[in-house]
């Protein structure tokens, strides 16, 4: 982290989307002014915020031109009117193959300007206890790791599944924080989300900004919810088990520089 940032808040936004985008983009917007006038000047929202609907394919009907349409209008107008970096979870864009999308998390600065666009890598697929998932069939895989420099510190990306592949997130360290949003199972984030979490914040060092989907959708399906904010020790700094709302903490500069000077294991590395 820069020597020039300094201590800032930052928030995760939890949700239950439903099907009806326009409901959606309205909870948004009401949890990111929350957020700003707690004193966020870093907001994450959920994957797929704008859009769980009743079926896989609803989300191809909803896709977005790269740049212009209603959920990416909604995200610079919520960054611009409350001044803040806001991370749009991920929203449906176009892609160049027919009945799909890429899932894309969208980045903003405090004029409304997006600055950048990250396309979620790999693709969530399960089977069992009742349950079958595999995003392949409607959505494209992105192929290029971000890491974002912002007047708050380097921000690396990463969405819900990506949570499972450490290699990704190697490839871009150092960074001061890494954002998450997600739409976990109620099945696997019962099982796996706390202990990857906490484990991606000590392996890089940086603070981890876990934006989630919290609850029972319209369609049927549970996500596991537990937003949290863990620092670069592993330590929860705030967490939000089930429902809407927002969780708030401090993004703080020697927290981070304590931590790699105590235990200077990024330095350490020998295998890339």
């Amino acid at each position: 982290m820069s020597e020039t940032v300094t201590t800032y808040r930052a928030a995760a936004v939890q949700l239950v989307s439903g099907a009806d985008p326009s409901a959606n983009l309205e909870r948004a917007r009401h949890w990111v002014a929350e957020a700003a006038r707690q004193g966020a000047q870093l907001v994450v929202l959920p994957e797929y915020f704008g859009v769980m609907g009743q079926k896989e394919t609803d989300k191809v009907g909803l896709a977005e031109a790269d740049g212009s349409g209603p959920m990416q209008d909604a995200l610079s107008a919520m960054a611009r009117d409350n001044r803040v970096w806001l991370i749009g979870g991920t929203v449906p864009l176009a892609s160049p193959e027919a009945g799909k999308v890429y899932n894309s998390s969208l980045l903003y600065n405090p004029e409304g300007e997006r600055v950048a666009r990250y396309d979620k890598i790999h693709l969530f697929g399960f089977s069992g206890l009742g349950e079958n998932y595999c995003e392949s069939n409607t959505i494209v895989a992105g192929k290029a790791p971000l890491k974002a420099a912002t007047d708050l510190g380097e921000i690396a990306f990463g969405v819900c599944y990506d949570l499972r592949f450490p290699e990704l997130f190697r490839s871009l360290a150092p960074f001061d924080v890494l954002v998450m949003p997600a739409a976990f199972t109620a099945t696997t984030g019962e099982a796996h989300w706390e202990p990857l979490i906490r484990a991606r914040a000590i392996e890089n060092q940086c603070y981890l900004i876990a934006s989630a989907q919290g609850g029972l959708h319209e369609n049927g399906r549970k996500t596991h919810g537990h937003s949290m904010i863990v620092d670069p020790w592993g330590r929860v700094l705030a967490e939000l088990p089930k429902g809407e709302g927002v969780i708030l903490a401090d993004i703080q500069p020697h927290t981070l520089q304590s931590v790699r000077t105590r235990l200077p294991a990024l330095a350490h590395r020998v295998l890339n």
